[in-house]
């Protein structure tokens, strides 16, 4: 018989998550948690479509000899910005994602070419860029035409770098970028709370909302207020992304998911972690 799930009952949870807000925090609420939802990161389109577009004429056309998919998020802006500005030429760009090489930044990417009944040829693992890195080197990229979907706007050097010296043509393209999402008072709000201990965690789903946090507290609260509030809530992260992010600002992460790096494992982490 399975053993039952840690319980989260009475526990005060702040979630900055915002794609999938509703989603992570039922996984929490139906553990008995109480969720304060405070999205810090917005995932929007990219300003100006048109340098997506032309990349994904390019791609259409036959630019790419492979493409590195980061996210998932990015290759459906793809297909959105196809469905959008472009519904003619989405079928044309299936069938390129079938006939080029693809190498997937981790799992996430192949989710979303599984509804499109395609897989990736390379999963890289640990899905980071050293992970990506160390699995292209495997490779001969020499004049190749590679394609890369960025992680939000982040040009990424270390990968371009990589690839220039391995000899390969470089095609990026940034389909979304990461925004401000709730307002400043009430990101403001949440430290304080932290700081008064009302709230028992925070679980940080991405690099960019560790990255605002700060960004805001340095402006305002300073970052010596927010150590002390996270000094005294239990920090759980996603995945080693957000655990390096966290890291490089001194701040000691309670709870991790080992290996899988969705939602579910990060509530199941936090309630383990919680429950010591």
């Amino acid at each position: 018989m399975a053993a039952a799930e840690p319980s989260l009952a009475g526990r005060r949870i702040a979630v900055p998550e915002s794609r999938e807000l509703d989603v992570f925090a039922t996984l929490l609420e139906r553990r008995g948690a109480t969720v304060l939802r405070c999205p810090l990161v917005d995932i929007r389109d990219a300003a100006d479509p048109a340098p997506v577009l032309e990349w994904l004429h390019r791609f259409n056309d036959g630019a790419c000899d492979d493409l590195l998919l980061y996210t998932g998020e990015g290759l459906r802006r793809l297909l959105g910005a196809l469905d959008r500005h472009a519904p003619e030429q989405k079928a044309r760009f299936i069938e390129r994602l079938a006939q080029v090489r693809i190498v997937a930044r981790g799992p996430k990417p192949g989710r979303v070419l599984r509804e499109l009944g395609l897989r990736p040829d390379l999963v890289a693992e640990p899905a980071t860029t050293p992970g990506m890195i160390a699995c292209l080197a495997a490779l001969d990229l020499h004049d190749r035409h590679v394609g890369v979907q960025l992680y939000g706007s982040e040009p990424n050097a270390p990968l371009m770098a990589f690839l220039a010296e391995a000899g390969a043509r470089i095609l990026p393209v940034a389909p979304y970028r990461y925004a401000d999402a709730a307002d400043d008072a009430d990101v403001l709000t949440m430290l304080e709370r932290m700081r008064q201990g009302e709230l028992d965690a925070i679980a940080f789903t991405s690099l960019q909302q560790v990255e605002r946090l700060f960004r805001l507290a340095a402006a305002h609260a300073g970052e010596d207020a927010l150590q002390e509030a996270l000094s005294r809530t239990v920090v759980a992260a996603v995945g080693p992304l957000v655990v390096d992010a966290l890291a490089r600002h001194g701040v000691r992460v309670h709870a991790v998911p080992a290996g899988n790096y969705y939602m579910k494992p990060l509530a199941t982490a936090l309630a383990a972690a919680l429950s010591r």
